[in-house]
């Protein structure tokens, strides 16, 4: 307990650092005349919430954003988690997937945008495509990094034993992976968040994303920072479900770290 109110703490006592530092160069140097202080920042922002910023108030922009994230971040969650496990414990799967995986992986969701637009058109199949693509690849390979994380002599033992697949896979396999699984869902969650700026550009008119187009299209550097803070905070919130969950299903190996 000692351990985490010292972790708060230093949290607070950066972001707090990080705050007087942004003011200070905003108002003494060259930077206060292309980019707004913090004050402003987080007027703006608690503002929004209040007065909307073109249709919306930031709430709704919010809750649009992670509509969008949440439905295809969940399918590419729930293929990624199957093609892992198949690969993983199939070798077959393995030798005929992999290659297709390890190939499409490296590119970055924005390079698929021309392709979505032509495949999807400017509605939000496009988008969904994206953030797919942001998450799938990553929860596979954890997945099935998982799986190949299981002890052999372990699997070895149980068949011995006359332990069926399915009895390899709900007492073995699936207690070693799970950890994995929660690691590729967290990372590809902050994926899937940073690519709503980038699905979001495709003709939206709201939405995180567009608040921060929407402002560099009228030059307003207030509207672009309150937009990258709803980013900021609204990831910090959802990250901290995400532990929150993990350290309840994965306990035997969240609690020791």
């Amino acid at each position: 307990m000692k351990e985490r109110k010292k972790r708060i703490v230093y949290g607070v006592l950066g972001i707090f650092v990080f705050l007087c530092i942004w003011y200070v160069a905003t108002k003494f140097t060259l930077l206060g005349k292309v980019m707004p202080d913090p004050i402003t920042v987080i007027t703006g922002f608690c503002t929004a919430f209040v007065v909307p910023i073109g249709t919306h108030s930031m709430i709704v922009h919010i809750l649009i954003s992670l509509r969008r994230m949440l439905i295809p971040y969940a399918i590419g969650g729930v293929l990624g988690v199957l093609v892992g496990i198949v690969m993983g414990w199939y070798k077959v799967a393995d030798a005929i997937l992999m290659p297709y995986i390890q190939m499409f992986r490296p590119i970055p969701p924005i390079a698929w945008i021309p392709l979505s637009i032509v495949w999807f058109g400017f509605g939000e199949g496009s988008k969904y495509f994206l953030i797919f693509l942001a998450c799938f690849f990553t929860i596979a390979l954890t997945t099935y990094n998982g799986v190949h994380s299981v002890d052999e002599t372990l699997v070895r033992a149980a068949r011995m034993l006359g332990a069926k697949d399915n009895q390899l896979f709900t007492s073995i396999v699936l207690p070693t992976t799970v950890p994995y699984i929660f690691s590729g869902l967290q990372v590809a969650l902050g994926s899937a968040w940073a690519t709503i700026v980038a699905a979001e550009m495709i003709r939206s008119s709201e939405g995180v994303g567009w608040l921060i187009v929407s402002g560099q299209d009228v030059g307003n550097m207030t509207q672009i920072m309150v937009g990258i803070l709803a980013i900021a905070l609204t990831g910090l919130l959802i990250t901290t479900i995400m532990r929150g969950v993990e350290y309840k299903l994965c306990a035997w190996t969240v609690r020791g770290k």
